[in-house]
């Protein structure tokens, strides 16, 4: 349920004293415990749950949030007697809002001012890791998945069409001349039109396919669907072209190369027959797709 603070919620006010970190005769053993497993943690999720768990254990805490730029963080439920507090998670400022099914007592306060600051640093830890594993899987130009992540999900969904019942195509594309026009133009109108074409890719397809970067001019989506599910989406693709100002300025044109997934294929397979389909679209000479 959402957080928002609805009109019949009553509202509470703490107000928190400062105070010291907490002395270990102060804390259950269970509380120590968990407390060290937020630092063992390196997932935003998995840190506030414990945190959120915690406090479920020992106060009448039924419900967290936690908004950041990137991350938005949620525990229990959106009812009940509504408070929020001012927390520093590194060097984002923001609010943690808090959902009681009792008010609190002035202890009861004390101990989960006490109990938040031990939160900050686990916390921050981990979003700081979160962060930077993700540059490392997506391409800084065009912010889509880079070769690597591709590679990764690649494996995963075949794995899950090897499991159940659903299907996968595979799409390679290329842009064409994209050498000639950088080498006329500049590496920085070359780089501006490899971002459209990010966002062109982006704009086309669904929310269940992922689209990615894989090197140079070379573009990837994995299509939650069947060969024809795919082509639908390479027209999607090469209609939208004509319509971007900056592409269409430049008669940015691309090849598209289409392979279904079968049970006989693997991830190189499946890709080296996308692969050679692109290059037989590239071979006619025109926007165009071709099917393995």
């Amino acid at each position: 349920m959402d957080f928002g603070l609805a009109r019949d919620y009553q509202t509470e006010s703490i107000n928190f004293s400062s105070s010291t970190a907490i002395a270990s005769s102060e804390v259950k053993p269970n509380i120590i415990a968990v407390l060290q497993s937020l630092h063992a943690s390196l997932d935003p999720r998995t840190v506030f749950a414990c945190y959120g768990k915690l406090l479920g254990d020992i106060l009448p805490v039924i419900g967290v949030q936690l908004k950041l730029p990137r991350h938005h963080l949620i525990w229990g439920v959106g009812q009940g007697y509504g408070s929020k507090q001012h927390i520093q998670i590194g060097l984002q400022s923001t609010e943690i809002h808090y959902r009681f099914t009792d008010k609190l007592t002035s202890s009861q306060a004390t101990l989960l001012q006490k109990i938040e600051e031990l939160l900050v640093q686990p916390l921050d830890n981990a979003i700081r890791y979160s962060d930077m594993s993700k540059q490392a899987m997506f391409d800084s130009l065009t912010n889509l998945g880079n070769r690597r992540y591709f590679q990764q999900m690649l494996e995963a969904n075949i794995a899950r069409v090897k499991r159940g019942s659903d299907q996968l195509s595979l799409i390679v594309l290329d842009l064409d001349n994209f050498k000639q026009l950088n080498d006329k133009f500049g590496h920085q109108l070359g780089d501006t039109i490899l971002t459209e074409f990010g966002q062109l890719l982006r704009n086309s397809i669904r929310n269940a396919d992922q689209a990615f970067r894989v090197g140079g001019d070379e573009f990837t989506i994995l299509v939650h669907g069947d060969e024809g599910s795919a082509k639908t989406l390479c027209q999607r693709v090469i209609l939208q072209l004509p319509h971007n100002p900056l592409l269409s300025q430049f008669n940015v044109m691309t090849s598209i190369g289409i392979a279904e997934f079968t049970e006989d294929l693997n991830a190189k397979s499946i890709y080296e027959l996308a692969d050679k389909a692109m290059y037989s679209a590239k071979a006619q000479g025109e926007s165009c797709f071709k099917v393995a």
